[in-house]
């Protein structure tokens, strides 16, 4: 199973980081997000009535949405040749929060003067993106030939890019730095090892992660900067889209149990019946405080 990272009192402190040739904006990066599912648990899902062949959740304020339920790249290739799909959408519903903006105080010359906190990402629609989403009892999949692909994160204008992503467990990702200034790659796992290393420019820090957790990843010298590494326990994980939608094709006729997370509305389980013709329609609308 997955581990959920908390935090652990008189845990010892993460290894130094290489010597900084710098001492400015060397503030520890602080926010809301969190390393636990435990943690960001909140709200309630409630199931109403719809058409028939679809089914609609809602949820408490503080709850999470969906993702794209697709299979993790590496780790499987082979799914049933037929069988019922998953579709939907998460959305918010509701008006939009104010997108908040952060002020910039250093290196404005590559970071610029303000950035988005990019914590909750809408599209025009409402669609929520950068959620994460999972089978908790996936189907069999027979596991892959070949080792699973190096995925890379950049740093460019002060921002990882992508912010969040999935690696199957024993994956590697390339932390690249594309800013022409220091950056510091810090994280703090549960079950993987920690990693805390100054970054020039062009230099590339490759990590394996060898068991599955949720890791927030951050800079010690650029305090708004977030990012998060999902490792996976099986293939089927993924990241929402920009539009907040989601597809789960060849699935067996069966009960599914999917739990999602998200770095600010938190994580939800929810079962759902897939049968074997008609897809089944999921609508998830979220509503903001």
């Amino acid at each position: 199973m997955i581990k959920h990272p908390t935090a652990t009192p008189g845990r010892s402190r993460p290894p130094r980081a290489e010597p900084l040739r710098r001492t400015a904006a060397s503030s520890r990066c602080r926010g809301r997000g969190v390393k636990s599912f435990s943690a960001c648990a909140v709200g309630c899902p409630r199931l109403r009535s719809a058409p028939q062949g679809h089914m609609a959740f809602f949820f408490r304020a503080g709850t999470v949405g969906a993702a794209i339920v697709t299979l993790v790249a590496g780790l499987a290739t082979v799914r049933a040749a037929s069988g019922g799909t998953i579709k939907g959408t998460a959305v918010l519903k509701g008006p939009a929060p104010e997108a908040r903006k952060i002020t910039v105080t250093i290196d404005q010359y590559v970071c610029g003067k303000e950035k988005n906190a990019e914590d909750l990402v809408l599209s025009p629609q409402g669609g929520i993106r950068n959620a994460v989403v999972w089978l908790v009892n996936p189907p069999p999949a027979s596991p892959a030939a070949t080792p699973p692909p190096v995925i890379a994160v950049d740093q460019r204008e002060c921002t990882f890019t992508p912010r969040v992503v999935v690696v199957a467990a024993g994956g590697r990702i390339d932390f690249l730095n594309s800013d022409r200034l220091l950056h510091n790659l810090h994280s703090i796992p549960n079950a993987n090892p920690p990693f805390n290393r100054t970054q020039p420019k062009g230099r590339t820090i490759p990590i394996t992660f060898a068991h599955p957790e949720i890791i927030r990843v951050s800079c010690d010298l650029h305090s708004w900067m977030r990012g998060w590494v999902v490792v996976a326990e099986h293939p089927f994980y993924a990241v929402t889209d920009a539009g907040g939608q989601f597809a789960l094709t060849g699935l067996p006729p069966g009960r599914y149990t999917v739990r999602v997370w998200h770095e600010r509305l938190g994580t939800v389980s929810r079962e759902i019946i897939v049968g074997d013709q008609d897809p089944t329609t999921v609508t998830v609308e979220m509503t903001a405080r």
